[in-house]
């Protein structure tokens, strides 16, 4: 089985999250960011992972830490639950239209960190969340599984609309990235016999 259990506690926030890489797009998430929480179960839900996120954090600052730390958390989990990425099909990319919004999302998992992010936000908050956040999150989340990660913003008024589109396709990307390639699939032992 391709899972993961992460617990991080620091000064500035607690965190417990499970992964499972090939589940059915169950999450339960509580970070006490709301708008955060839509986004990870749009994630988790693109991308057939099952997800499960509490964070406890400094929100009386305000959500830097409880969204940074969480994409550092949910980075460490993909790593954790690929191990040596063995029998992976390592690329994934998605281009998810949302009404007038279209980006683009690719990875590859290749052990080297580089986020190229191509977005431009409208609004500064949509609802709970500081929009500049977003970038941070998936900062986090690349330095902690390290890969190569693109997200380019095509076309894009809403700013919702544009967030929604990043969470649900880099789902979708990873879903693909994290896949068994057909050619090594008996290389991944909790994928054997799937295909």
């Amino acid at each position: 089985m391709r899972f993961a259990e992460i617990k991080r506690d620091t000064r500035e926030t607690q965190i417990h999250l499970t992964l499972d890489l090939d589940g059915t797009g169950r999450a339960e998430i509580s970070t006490g960011v709301g708008f955060l929480d839509h986004m990870l179960e749009l994630f988790a839900r693109h991308g057939d992972f099952d997800l499960t996120v509490t964070c406890r954090g400094d929100m009386e600052v305000d959500g830097h830490h409880s969204v940074e730390d969480t994409g550092i958390c949910l980075g460490r989990a993909f790593s954790q639950a690929l191990g040596d990425k063995r029998g992976i099909a390592r690329y994934g990319q998605f281009l998810l239209p949302m009404d007038e919004t279209l980006v683009l999302c690719a990875c590859d998992l290749s052990g080297r960190d580089y986020l190229g992010w191509t977005v431009a936000l409208p609004a500064a908050k949509v609802g709970d969340f500081d929009t500049e956040l977003a970038k941070e999150f998936w900062l986090g989340f690349v330095r902690s599984c390290p890969g190569s990660i693109h997200i380019r913003q095509l076309a894009g008024e809403n700013t919702h609309h544009i967030l929604e589109a990043i969470f649900k396709g880099m789902g979708r990307t990873l879903k693909a990235a994290v896949a068994p390639d057909p050619k090594h699939a008996d290389e991944i032992p909790s994928t054997k016999g799937v295909l």
